[in-house]
């Protein structure tokens, strides 16, 4: 009996201090959480701005083509996908990559060469290890991506795209919808789809430069723009379900402990009816 006991308290002891750094865990992703947040609405503008300014370049000139917005066989695609760098977050690592995993395979049933670029170490372990081809391994770490990360990537993918390395560029990501739920999204970033390309509307702008080039110059800035803005809404994803799992895994670990102090109690209450009946034995012999 006096095992047991001894048991439960090392036990107890254990779930209490689990219980610690969940707390701390679950303080540390509420802090980080409201630091994403500001990221997410300043980085908005920039890109929501280069988008009206594409739609007013493709409205305003005459037979405007352009390799990036013209839709060709897809015969090579890639993926640009964005997870995190640790777990403990709940579903959010999962769900993203199955995600994606799952639009890999329907390229490859449709006979369509994927390739992958991952941002986050769970992303690059996960796709290594079910045999993925990485197109680069230099943005894996997702904390220390920051803005002119992106850009960099962007340039890169542009310029891919343009010389027909890749006829697809799909970016999967995590939108935040609130504190309790946070969903996978792909969207497609290569070629370009313009509002104003269908509707033929737009402003009437002047420019230094033909409208070609001004474009293409403008392309990558707003593929980079699209990226960071999905890495931040990807980070407060992440910050947000890992810490309501840090809570619901706090809230386990309280009631366990209260389990557990319940069972003590039973054994020691047990040791101590044991030693009563034995002192009056001992007596009446």
């Amino acid at each position: 009996m006096a095992g047991n006991m001894k048991a439960i308290k090392l036990r107890i002891k254990s779930v209490k201090g689990t219980s610690q750094i969940t707390r701390a865990m679950e303080l540390v992703a509420s802090s980080k959480l409201v630091r994403a947040k500001e990221r997410v609405l300043k980085s908005r503008p920039y890109y929501e701005t280069l988008y009206s300014t594409l739609k007013d370049i493709v409205a305003g000139a005459d037979d405007f083509s352009s390799p990036f917005l013209t839709e060709r066989p897809v015969k090579r695609a890639a993926y640009l996908v964005i997870a995190g760098d640790r777990g403990l977050a709940g579903g959010y690592n999962a769900n993203v990559l199955k995600m994606a995993d799952e639009l890999i395979k329907q390229d490859i049933g449709a006979g369509v060469e994927p390739t992958v670029l991952p941002i986050g170490k769970k992303a690059l372990e996960y796709f290594e290890k079910r045999g993925r081809d990485i197109w680069s391994r230099a943005f894996f770490q997702a904390e220390a991506l920051k803005v002119g990360g992106c850009f960099s990537m962007a340039k890169d993918m542009c310029k891919a795209y343009a010389n027909g390395e890749t006829d697809r560029l799909i970016l999967c990501y995590t939108h935040f919808d609130s504190m309790l739920s946070q969903s996978p999204r792909s969207l497609d970033l290569l070629p370009l789809t313009l509002d104003a390309q269908a509707e033929g509307q737009g402003h009437t702008q002047l420019y230094d430069t033909d409208a070609q080039s001004l474009f293409a110059a403008i392309v990558p800035e707003y593929v980079g723009g699209i990226i960071y803005g999905a890495l931040c809404e990807s980070v407060v994803s992440e910050q947000g379900a890992r810490r309501a799992a840090m809570e619901a895994a706090g809230k386990n670990a309280q009631e366990m402990i209260e389990q557990l102090n319940l069972k003590y109690n039973r054994a020691r209450q047990g040791a101590i009816t044991q030693e009563i009946t034995e002192i009056v034995a001992g007596a009446e012999s």
